[in-house]
């Protein structure tokens, strides 16, 4: 078992395990939101162990082709039975990321593509599907953009909401509207931690969307294009949009465990 973060690799060995946090084997960060000790690496029973040993912060696990994705709440543990896992996790302003490659997994990840030769194990994933606008695309893309430009796993913050509205051209009130709509369409569609109400914060709530978009690869590193068009032509596809049949939405996968 190999953890890397920020171009680290920390061996792990079944005896002693890996502790990861403020003040863990691997010490992320000096962030007072962040718990000493958040998440424990563990080998138990033969198999692998991620579990979750803080009291308020929560982490989203997916496989590396967006198949899989499990939340991980304060006292849950999940099995890391897959040979490349990514682990995202958001404390006060910042969100991390790293990596954990297991030597020897339990499972493989299979899609329903044609096996190549030779190949004898073939499956199928269940992948949701939500349609997005291209303005609710765009907006996914402008919150997961210092993601999506990074080239390892690491640490970035989440633009603030006056900071992606400019950078969209848009009013305030025009993008909280549109990422409303967003999380709502995702909450339908059962993705958990997106609905609004007491304890749960528009910075919270922005920071659960990018984990799902990035777990489940709603966006990539190719979208980062549409920030980038030009204005006529961005104009050109919000109105499409907004007075356009339903067939020129804009399909997005995305997983769910």
């Amino acid at each position: 078992m190999t953890v890397v973060f920020c171009g680290e690799e920390h061996s792990v060995s079944p005896e002693s395990g890996l502790t990861i946090g403020r003040s863990g084997d691997v010490e992320v960060d000096d962030n007072p939101y962040l718990h000493r000790t958040f998440l424990v690496v563990s080998f138990e029973n033969g198999f692998w162990w991620l579990s979750n040993t803080g009291s308020t912060l929560t982490a989203t696990v997916a496989d590396e082709q967006g198949l899989f994705q499990a939340w991980l709440n304060p006292g849950a543990k999940i099995p890391l039975a897959m040979k490349k896992l990514i682990v995202w996790f958001t404390a006060g302003p910042t969100t991390y990321d790293f990596e954990i490659h297991v030597a020897s997994p339990a499972f493989k990840s299979v899609t329903s593509d044609a096996p190549e030769p030779g190949d004898d194990e073939v499956g199928a994933a269940t992948v949701g599907r939500v349609s997005f606008t291209p303005d609710q695309k765009l907006l996914v893309v402008a919150l997961c953009e210092p993601f999506l430009r990074r080239r390892e796993a690491g640490t970035s913050q989440i633009p603030s909401s006056a900071a992606a509205a400019e950078r969209l051209g848009w009013t305030l009130t025009r993008f909280n509207r549109k990422l409303d709509n967003v999380c709502q369409k995702l909450a339908d569609a059962g993705t958990r931690g997106l609905h609004g109400g007491v304890g749960k914060l528009a910075t919270n709530r922005k920071a659960r969307l990018v984990e799902h978009a990035l777990s489940t690869q709603l966006v990539s590193e190719d979208d980062l294009a549409l920030l980038d068009a030009p204005a006529d032509a961005t104009d050109q596809i919000h109105q499409t949009a907004e007075h356009g049949p339903d067939d020129r939405m804009v399909a997005a996968e995305q997983g769910n465990a």
